[in-house]
């Protein structure tokens, strides 16, 4: 592995037809870019995202500050054609940990970050459940040894809308 290039370990450009992520995807930041990017670069001809809702957003910290599916789900869009503009984007909102990933037999590989390899593994599970076939599991490295101590996060970026929140209205911490 090219220590100064951690996403070297990815497969080559257009190496799926159809490929999918998922995440939460609130105020699209770098390192959801990051993520988004390499997935679109793997994919071929069709991108699958699953953008988290209804019960996958109950224990996210700051939930209630969480933007709206359907503005989450444009920004990913948006981007993904911003970057590949030629592939077929499928964005949908996704209430369980698998979505589209455990039904659809035409996807090739699953891009998944360090933290959430567990998740592909389990879709792959799920996949072989269903007699569907494995995914390549494709991991992005989004924390490198540099920014590790600056993590840049959809929830700090909450936090921060909290707090400034709670500054215009101070009669509301009681």
């Amino acid at each position: 592995m090219d220590e100064a290039n951690p996403k070297s370990t990815l497969s080559p450009p257009n190496s799926y037809t159809a490929v999918v992520l998922g995440g939460t995807f609130d105020r699209l930041h770098d390192g959801h870019r990051l993520f988004l990017k390499s997935a679109a670069v793997l994919a071929k001809n069709r991108i699958v995202v699953g953008v988290c809702d209804g019960p996958m957003l109950t224990n996210k910290q700051y939930a209630d500050l969480i933007e709206p599916i359907e503005l989450r789900m444009q920004h990913v869009e948006d981007y993904i054609k911003s970057i590949k503009p030629e592939l077929i984007v499928e964005v949908e909102p996704i209430v369980d940990p698998y979505g589209p990933s455990i039904v659809d037999e035409n996807l090739e590989a699953i891009v998944v970050s360090k933290e959430t390899l567990p998740g592909g593994l389990s879709v792959n599970r799920k996949r072989a459940e269903k007699g569907l076939s494995q995914l390549k599991i494709e991991v992005v490295d989004l924390v490198s040894e540099e920014s590790s101590g600056d993590k840049l996060s959809s929830t700090a970026l909450r936090k921060l809308e909290s707090e400034k929140l709670a500054d215009r209205h101070p009669e509301s911490q009681t």
